[in-house]
């Protein structure tokens, strides 16, 4: 093959990908952008057990789990986690290691490795519905989980 064949073929090529990236849906390469990340939400607690009386320990026993799958650290500084109704809490530095987890408390509390408190004084998650939101410092989604009807 001469060299000005292979240059048509790979001119061809390129033409072709770029013509199948535009045809592409928004929503589908926007995704095809955003890296997979090992970060992940586990179980969450919608529904505080007990009555609601909007008290601390009521508060803080709704909490939604958030986990790093994967083999190194991880930065957690200015990801939010958000509801549907945009109740938005905001990681401050948290080092999230390899395969660790920690909980995002909807009350009041001291902020630990394992712990952290969103510091409100009302519920955020709704008990029949919701959707949680995590997304991280470039406000990419990363994960969402949600329950009840839609």
């Amino acid at each position: 093959m001469s060299a000005r064949t292979i240059t048509r073929i790979a001119a061809l090529g390129l033409a072709a990908a770029g013509v199948a990236a535009a045809s592409m849906p928004a929503s589908a390469a926007a995704k095809s952008l955003v890296p997979r990340s090992p970060i992940v939400l586990g179980t969450i607690q919608y529904d505080s057990p007990g009555r609601d009386d909007r008290s601390q320990r009521s508060l803080n026993a709704e909490w939604v789990t958030v986990t790093n799958t994967g083999p190194s650290a991880v930065n957690l500084k200015g990801w939010t986690l958000t509801d549907r109704s945009r109740h938005t809490y905001t990681f401050r530095s948290l080092r999230l290691a390899a395969r660790q987890s920690v909980r995002v408390h909807t009350g009041i509390g001291r902020d630990s490795g394992r712990d952290v408190y969103q510091d409100r004084r009302d519920y955020v998650w709704n008990n029949t519905s919701d959707t949680a939101t995590l997304r991280d410092n470039h406000g990419h989604v990363i994960a969402a989980r949600s329950w009840g009807r839609h």
